[in-house]
């Protein structure tokens, strides 16, 4: 029974540790939301969620990116969002997250093992 609590005890702390650091800075002002566009492309695989000054969400992936604005497209229907750099409150990199909870699942595994091997040599007779 302690064995569970540490090994649930040790999921939430990787979890939380996943959540804190996939979260991006917002950006201040339009030259830290251009930078941010830019750092993430163009194209498919530059997947992320804006969100406005209004607190609405647009999500999708970067299609162009332009002085003054940015197009996204919906992964699912495809349409597009003009999106300017003075309306973005925050950008969250979809790929970053991803990358991150990987790296928790794995660390959890690999906790989770180390628990069974050390259990292990305590069963034997």
């Amino acid at each position: 029974m302690k064995k569970i609590s540490c090994l649930s005890a040790l999921m939430l702390i990787v979890v939380a540790v996943a959540q804190v650091g996939a979260q991006t800075p917002s950006p201040k002002n339009t030259l830290s939301a251009k930078k941010q566009i830019a750092r993430l492309g163009v194209g498919s695989k530059a997947k992320t969620v804006i969100t406005l000054n209004d607190r609405s969400k647009v999500k999708g992936y970067v299609y162009s990116i332009g002085d003054d604005d940015f197009v996204i497209r919906d992964s699912k229907s495809d349409a597009p969002t003009t999106v300017r750099y003075d309306d973005v409150m925050s950008v969250n990199d979809k790929s970053n997250k991803d990358l991150l909870i990987g790296i928790g699942a794995a660390a959890a595994g690999a906790g989770v093992f180390a628990w069974l091997v050390s259990g292990a040599r305590g069963i034997r007779h």
